[in-house]
């Protein structure tokens, strides 16, 4: 994604945005967020919306006040997610579209639940400081379902990159893949972690090594438990996996954090040879997010 100078600044109404809609044959998306003194959106065709209604801490009467208040980007870039300053409630739009509460969610429990969105923003999951779930909501039905099994200790892990399927650890160890609607659709035979599903549902993958200084990681095969041999990512030196993933066409990504930015990386899953995808500088500024980033990711603060 090439990001041009920006060209305009917008400001994004409680109701919709202003301006022509993008034109099928040229999606405007969101390229990342910033907050300098108010949430900023920087689109791919260089113009910024502001979100002034969006909170950047929790407030006084929060469980952790001061604590910075999550503001995520779906994968597709497409959808934005954030607490409201007026009420402190979960919110969800595009650019083009109205604001939608999630009424499950508020901003009162920042540093001790944690959003996660699917590559589509139609699925949200929250983790907690307990550990397990709070919450999680198919955005597309408009319904918080109940935790599978009738208890939250489960570890969330992520989503396939369709966004089909969830991967979960149970209190067993095993890694679960669920549906949307939390039916059970593939259990491992063994308890080997992972971090990553591929949208075949079947095979997984995650770092291996001490975190957060990893640069090896292995595939586990969900149907049959086995796992791959390790496999050294070949990346510059000094850098490390800072975050692991499929895309859709079920190439394994890697993200890594560098001196100016985030630099994204195509993996080969046998020679573990990196071809770079894209590289995005970081803009001088307080918090920045991209698309697909969790809560809190190594680059998300200025240090």
């Amino acid at each position: 994604m090439r990001l041009r100078t920006v060209l305009a600044t917008l400001v994004l109404a409680a109701v919709a945005l202003g301006g022509q809609p993008a034109t099928a044959a040229t999606p405007v998306t969101i390229a990342y967020a910033r907050w300098t003194h108010t949430w900023e959106l920087v689109l791919t065709d260089g113009h910024v919306v502001k979100v002034p209604e969006a909170l950047a801490v929790a407030p006084p009467d929060a469980v952790n006040p001061g604590a910075r208040a999550a503001f995520l980007v779906s994968g597709d870039g497409r959808r934005f997610f954030y607490f409201r300053k007026s009420d402190g409630r979960f919110a969800e739009r595009t650019l083009h579209g109205r604001e939608h509460v999630i009424r499950d969610l508020t901003v009162a429990t920042t540093g001790e639940e944690w959003p996660s969105v699917s590559y589509d923003g139609g699925f949200v999951v929250t983790k907690t400081s307990a550990p397990g779930l709070g919450a999680l909501l198919d955005l597309r039905k408009g319904r918080s379902l109940p935790l599978p099994g009738k208890t939250d200790t489960w570890n969330f892990a992520g989503f396939s990159p369709d966004g089909a399927r969830l991967l979960m650890q149970g209190e067993d160890g095993r890694m679960t893949v669920f549906d949307r609607e939390l039916r059970t659709r593939l259990r491992s035979k063994t308890r080997l972690w992972a971090t990553a599903l591929a949208n075949d549902h079947v095979t997984a993958a995650e770092p291996v090594g001490s975190w957060p200084k990893s640069r090896t990681l292995r595939l586990v095969d969900l149907r049959t438990g086995k796992a791959s041999r390790t496999v050294t990512v070949r990346l510059p030196r000094g850098r490390r996996i800072d975050d692991l993933d499929f895309d859709k066409a079920g190439h394994l990504v890697v993200r890594s954090k560098t001196e100016t930015g985030v630099t994204v990386y195509r993996v080969s899953k046998t020679t573990g040879a990196v071809t770079r995808v894209r590289s995005l500088v970081r803009p001088d500024t307080k918090i920045w997010v991209l698309p697909g980033d969790d809560a809190y990711e190594p680059w998300t603060e200025k240090k």
